[in-house]
């Protein structure tokens, strides 16, 4: 008997079969460490840190809690230095940039705290130790130099604060801290503006901060006295009639 002919179609078939077995398992292979991976906490791009805490009106990233303490520690020290700028400064564009500090920081301290309280975080009750130095340098300063001091150091501080409170309003997921991050930001352009407005800003000092150089801006460069024709914004936040 003559031997039969191979089947040409089985042997097509069964590496074919082969093949697509080995693609299956590959795929599967890189499938299931991704699932895997996938479902592990903490492991989505934007996921928030070990320090986040959850609350009802949304996550309290650490990012979040800086900045109402921030808040609340410029109310510490501003609103004292702008009490101060109303009595002590020589001209009217000073005494003006410190009514809008006290305005101002009076309506951000009520609103930082209500937040606090209402996300059950605790703030300070005190400045900061570099804040009350800037403080007892105000204290010591007459005259034009007091004006100089106060204007530069404040504008070193607000310049501080600033790119704070827009990285904060652009990445919180709390709904109390984007509407108190609302409120700061024109506050703190505000004050920025106010300061500028007197004349006596250093803007070498707030550069060299700016760009790190140190923690506490140099003495103030003797500045030309202030024009008369300064026009000084509204205050971002006018209080109620009788307060």
């Amino acid at each position: 008997m003559r031997p039969r002919p191979p089947v040409q179609g089985r042997g097509v078939i069964s590496g074919t079969g082969l093949i697509v077995t080995c693609l299956a398992a590959t795929l599967a292979a890189l499938l299931i460490p991704l699932w895997s991976f996938a479902g592990r906490p903490g492991t989505a791009a934007n996921t928030l840190s070990a320090q986040t805490l959850q609350t009802s009106y949304g996550p309290l990233s650490a990012l979040d809690q800086d900045f109402l303490v921030k808040v609340r520690l410029a109310g510490l020290w501003e609103g004292p230095a702008g009490r101060q700028a109303r009595t002590k400064g020589t001209t009217p564009a000073v005494r003006t940039a410190g009514r809008h500090l006290v305005e101002g920081h009076r309506h951000l301290d009520e609103r930082v705290l209500q937040t606090a309280s209402r996300l059950n975080l605790d703030l300070p009750d005190e400045p900061s130790a570099q804040q009350k130095q800037w403080l007892a340098t105000l204290d010591a300063a007459r005259g034009a130099e007091y004006d100089r001091q106060f204007a530069t150091l404040l504008r070193v501080a607000h310049g501080r604060v600033f790119p704070v409170v827009a990285q904060v309003r652009a990445s919180t997921r709390n709904s109390l801290v984007r509407a108190l991050a609302d409120d700061a930001n024109a506050t703190v352009l505000d004050h920025i503006k106010v300061l500028e407005a007197t004349g006596y800003v250093d803007y070498d000092a707030v550069a060299r901060d700016t760009a790190g150089a140190g923690d506490a801006p140099p003495p103030a460069a003797p500045a030309p006295m202030p024009s008369a024709t300064f026009t000084l914004p509204p205050p971002a936040y006018r209080p109620p009639p009788g307060q």
